[in-house]
């Protein structure tokens, strides 16, 4: 029996990729659960946890830097070995962190490791995968990870049943197996095809305004994105729902997510990516300040699989076209900026959503929400237009010099 069409006709290399991060994922437990266990196992106060997961979130942002740097001057496959590695050990030390000062250090830490190996893993698919393949390989990508987080989101719940030692021990132990896998799976590069890493990195990345309009709509998208976490939840709770409602109503998302997003990227991978990029980011927006009509479960449901059709057109997409605005001696770099640029929603996106919900009130969030996600949309396609033509010479120069 033949695999299906979206799953066929990528190389095996990433697929070594696909499943360290799938496996990597399915015991993602300590960053879901990390405001629990403080305020549980280690005593602190809500606005402390709240501090922590603050701390954890701006060291995500700069293990994407991290990240980018590593992969372009030591290679993407020893970066996510090395990073996967210290992702455990900061995972240990976070486990053993008593007391606030510890535990922000620990959290930052763990944030900043944590993230290493996305832009890393990221241009290995850049290297890897052919150009006409990398919008799907990204989105099969995407979904191991969102497929991996459902799954940890369930077992997590158990095992911190039976002690919160176990959720960060088998997280740091999955770390370990990522690296190993990718490490001991993927062929190392002849001395030819290694990067030189000597010049370009972020100079070029943050000097190509095509680059960095692109950035900037995907940290719009990104934060309108989080609303899903941050506003949601208080829309359930404003409902007079129970919190496993919420628990219900996101884990439709998850159900989604797994069983239509590797068909629904096949399908619009047939179109424009400007246009394809534009229509999800309508898609996320609208069924999210639908969420500001909604009263019961099945009706917030029915928002979440509105947006969620929105988030499965989206993946892959911003990342291939990074990917073929990039230089290939910065790849990491690329891949880390846009890997900056989702994270920042971690930082950011509960600070302006919870602001503006408490304050002006859940109206102006919602429809700021909509408002954000129709100016992010048209932007897309002119970002990416533009960026289209840019390509296309340097293509053709570089044609120019190989027939020379």
């Amino acid at each position: 029996m033949r695999a299906p069409r979206m799953f066929r006709g990528l190389p095996r290399e990433f697929w070594v990729q696909w499943w360290g991060t799938l496996l990597n994922r399915l015991a993602t437990f300590v960053q879901p659960f990390l405001v629990l266990y403080l305020t549980t196992s280690r005593g602190l106060s809500v606005p402390q946890a709240g501090m922590v997961a603050a701390v954890w979130g701006a060291g995500v942002i700069a293990g994407a830097v991290v990240g980018g740097w590593s992969a372009d001057r030591v290679g993407p496959r020893a970066t996510v070995l090395g990073g996967m590695c210290l992702s455990a050990a900061a995972l240990v030390g976070l486990g053993a962190a008593r007391g606030l000062p510890l535990l922000l250090v620990a959290a930052l830490l763990a944030g900043v490791t944590s993230n290493i190996y996305r832009p890393a893993a990221d241009a290995l698919v850049a290297d890897i995968v052919a150009p006409a393949d990398r919008t799907r390989a990204f989105g099969l990508t995407f979904w191991a990870i969102n497929a991996g987080f459902s799954v940890s989101a369930a077992l997590g719940g158990y095992l911190a049943s039976l002690g919160y030692g176990l959720l960060f021990a088998v997280d740091a132990a999955t770390c370990l197996a990522c690296g190993v896998l990718v490490y001991v799976g993927l062929p190392e590069p002849p001395p030819t095809a290694r990067p030189t890493r000597r010049s370009g990195g972020y100079r070029m990345v943050f000097s190509d305004t095509n680059v960095v309009a692109l950035l900037l709509l995907t940290a719009g998208y990104a934060l309108v994105y989080e609303q899903a976490y941050v506003a949601l939840p208080l829309a359930v709770r404003d409902a007079d729902l129970p919190t496993s409602a919420y628990g219900a109503v996101i884990a439709v998302n998850g159900v989604f997510i797994i069983l239509f997003q590797p068909w629904i990227s096949s399908v619009v991978g047939r179109y424009p990516r400007g246009r394809v990029m534009a229509a999800a980011t309508l898609l996320l927006g609208t069924g999210l300040a639908c969420t500001g009509l909604a009263d019961t479960v099945w009706e917030f449901g029915a928002t979440v699989v509105l947006w969620s059709v929105g988030e499965s057109a989206m993946a892959g997409n911003t990342q291939a076209v990074v990917t073929d605005l990039s230089s290939p001696e910065a790849r990491g770099a690329y891949q880390g900026a846009f890997t900056m640029a989702r994270s920042c929603s971690m930082l950011f996106g509960p600070m302006i959503g919870a602001a503006v919900y408490a304050g002006p009130g859940p109206g102006v969030l919602w429809g700021g929400v909509l408002v954000a996600g129709v100016l992010v949309a048209a932007g897309f396609p002119l970002v990416v237009r533009r960026a289209k033509a840019a390509t296309l010479p340097e293509a053709a120069n570089r044609v120019g010099v190989a027939g020379g």
